[in-house]
Formats: structure tokens, sequence, C-alpha cells
């Protein structure tokens, strides 16, 4: 009887492995044709405006080295020689234990500086750090208020909340108040406190979160705003020191956190804040207790990239240079760049699926440009979004050619040109 049951039961559950053949996800679901071209594509050689794909030279612009720094001889001088003398397992150890080092709290310093804030906190990774900053920052009795476009790491840390957390249309300043309102409400009765996240600029269309109207919130209500700029630091703002530069509202981001995997062409990031709160975070950000801290060479690679541009605006200046041609140009040719403010530039086209195929083909093939192509769920339905990424290396030539090229394909899916059949990428 005891083995009838048993048996039974077995019966009626799954195996977790059979949901995978039934749902491979979001993006899985078209891994059967798109692998190895629409997605986890091979750009091969030096990181630069023309990389090999396929085979062939492309024009690339899908590689967010906003500044040109990942090529950069003065950079990759300094990579080698602090490679060659340190090699990339020192230090040893997570910072706490044994992996602190005075270049570790040198760059800090500087970082800090830089933002003009008290202090700030070297990061072994970008991702896991903002997860591990959400989750430190927060407890059951406080509520979250977040942007609806916020990135996955935003969305990995709100996972990890036991609080309640309340989500503002993207960039609705009245949706925000809404939602402050509420989480006022909340916490006098739990007794905590309310944090506010958002982003300096959104990724995927290039627009700026609105520090400038959030800021302006805090003197209703009370809160703190934490910013994850990780497109912004570098490249937003006078200075480069980022989004809250750009607004002037530097000032009122009580935590600000950057990436290197952006402008800085590297490995890691920091957040910057209070002495206090860095201090706090210093002694609970479990991304940083329990793993490995920085290694020396990308340490000191990231201060001479922080020295860079402090030193030489003139990376920003070609960077915006380029930007303002390429955003001008596909405007004048009648593109949709939805409502980008920053160098990432999207171009949105409305087709289905199988004519996004047959043109990213084309484009890839026959114009010979390599770019980042964005479908649902992460835009519409029938809609695909073209990420244009401009970095300083890039030329007006690059431009001009690309302009051209974007105008023909708008042309020919305005005609209704390309097939409606899938693209084969197996050619």
């Amino acid at each position: 009887m005891l083995t009838f049951v048993a048996n039974l039961k077995k019966l009626f559950t799954m195996d977790i492995f059979d949901k995978i053949k039934t749902n491979m996800g979001a993006l899985g679901q078209y891994s059967d044709f798109a692998h190895g071209y629409f997605m986890f594509p091979k750009l091969e050689g030096e990181i630069a405006p023309r990389m090999i794909f396929r085979g062939k030279e492309v024009l690339t612009w899908s590689l967010n080295n906003y500044l040109g720094l990942a090529n950069d001889p003065e950079v990759r001088k300094a990579d080698a020689e602090y490679t060659e003398q340190y090699g990339l397992a020192y230090p040893m150890g997570a910072r706490m234990m044994s992996g602190q080092t005075t270049n570790h709290e040198r760059f800090e310093k500087m970082a800090a500086e830089f933002e003009m804030k008290e202090d700030a906190y070297l990061l072994n990774y970008g991702y896991q750090g903002m997860v591990s900053i959400i989750d430190t920052l927060v407890d059951r009795h406080d509520v979250i208020v977040y942007d609806s476009e916020s990135h996955a790491c935003i969305m990995d840390g709100l996972r990890l909340h036991f609080g309640k957390r309340f989500v503002f249309a993207h960039n609705d300043i009245e949706s925000c108040e809404k939602q402050l309102q509420r989480a006022t409400r909340l916490v006098k009765e739990s007794g905590g406190g309310i944090l506010v996240i958002t982003e300096g600029v959104f990724g995927m269309a290039g627009d700026l979160g609105k520090l400038d109207k959030i800021t302006e919130l805090k003197k209703k209500y009370n809160f703190r705003l934490l910013v994850d700029d990780a497109h912004g630091f570098g490249t937003m703002g006078a200075n480069g020191r980022g989004t809250g530069e750009h607004f002037d509202v530097q000032d009122q981001i009580d935590i600000y956190f950057a990436t290197f995997a952006k402008a800085m062409a590297g490995i890691g990031g920091f957040v910057a804040g209070t002495r206090e709160v860095s201090n706090y975070l210093r002694y609970n950000l479990r991304s940083q207790i329990y793993a490995k801290s920085l290694p020396m060479a990308m340490t000191l690679g990231a201060i001479k990239r922080l020295e860079l541009i402090q030193s030489n605006p003139g990376y920003r200046e070609k960077l915006w240079t380029v930007v303002r041609a390429l955003q001008s140009g596909l405007r004048e040719s009648g593109l949709d760049l939805g409502r980008t403010e920053s160098p990432v530039t999207p171009v949105f086209f409305k087709c289905p699926l199988e004519v996004v195929t047959q043109l990213v083909y084309d484009l890839r093939e026959n114009y010979n440009i390599f770019c980042s192509v964005v479908i649902y769920p992460v835009v519409p339905r029938d809609v695909v979004m073209l990420r244009l990424i401009p970095t300083a290396t890039h030329t007006l030539e690059d431009v001009s050619y690309t302009v051209k090229a974007f105008r023909d394909i708008k042309r020919k899916i305005d005609n209704d040109e390309y097939p409606h059949v899938m693209a084969d990428f197996t050619k």
C-alpha cells in the first residue's frame, strides 16, 4: 500500500527539468533559430568600430565603450603593466578578510571626490553590487518606490526585499508622488523609511531619469534616493560625473552607483554617499563580504581610467560630437529614436518578427552594420529596437554611412519589400 501511494505521488509531481522542455523562457523560446545570430553572436578582433562577425568586417555599434578607453594606448599599456606586476589573483580573499589594499582605498577616495561625496566603496562587480546594496539598505519595515523600467539588477534586488514595494509609471512624477504618498502612510505604521530607486540613464531607450523632479519631491516627502548611473557615469554632465551633475542635483542623490562596464571599459563598480552609509555598506554588503576582492590589476586600471576621465575632457567631447551627428542624421531621415537624451540611440521600427529577421540579416550581411536587436518582451509585440551605441572612436564617416543604411532600411519597410518569412541565418 505504501509503495502504491508513493508511486501515485510520483505520478502527480514534475521533474523541474521537465518544465524546461515546455517553457524555455521569454528569450529562450527563440533560441533554436536565433542562437549565434540574434543572440550570443560572436564579435571577434580588437574592440573597435570595426570588428569581425562571421568571418567578415562589420561596422559595430553595439559596444558600451563610450569613451573609447577599451583600446586606448595609455589604458592598454597600464593594464599590461599592472597584470605583469600583479597577475590576476592578487589580492586573494574578500576585502573584509584578506583582500584589502591601499590601492582599493585609493580608488575609493578618488571616486568619492570625483562624485562630490564623503566616501565611496569599490565593488567587485556592478550587477551583484546593486542587488546587494538594495538588500542591505532596507528591511521588512521599509518601503521601496521604484521606476517601472528599472534595470534587471534593480529588479533582482527588489525580489530580496521582505517589505512593501511600490512601482511608479516610467518617469511619471505624478505617479511617483502617488506612490510616495502610499509609502508615507505605510511607514507611519511600520516605523520604517522610504527608499526611491531610479536610473540616471535608462540603458535601453536612452532617456534620463527625472532626477531634478524626483529630488524636488524631497521638500514634501521624507525619503532617500538611490540612483543607478551605469550609463551616465563618464558620459553625462559637464565633467562626466554623471546624470546628477547634468541636472545639477548631485548633492541630492543620497546613494550614487556606477559600474566600470561602460565608460570605464572594465569590470567592477562603486557606490558613493555619506561616510556613515558607505561604512555601513562596507560592513554589510553580502556580495562583497563573501566574494573575492577586485583584482589589483583591475583596481589600478580603474584608477588609471578615472584619471583620464578627469584630466581629458576630449574623450567625452569626441563622444558627443558623434552622438549629435548620428542622432540628428537619423531624425532628419524620418527615423524614430523614441525619447533618448543620452548617447544611447535606439531606432524603432514597426514590423512583425519575421520581417525583423529579414531587416537585421540585410543590415548585417549587405550593409555590414552590426548593432544590438531588441524584441518583445523588452519592447511591444511587432516592434523592433535597433540599439546603436556611439563611441568616441567612431568617425563622422561611420555616422554618414550608417544614416544612409538606416534610411534604406526604413524605405524597404515602408514599401513592404522584405519577405514575411524568417531569414535563414545558416547560409
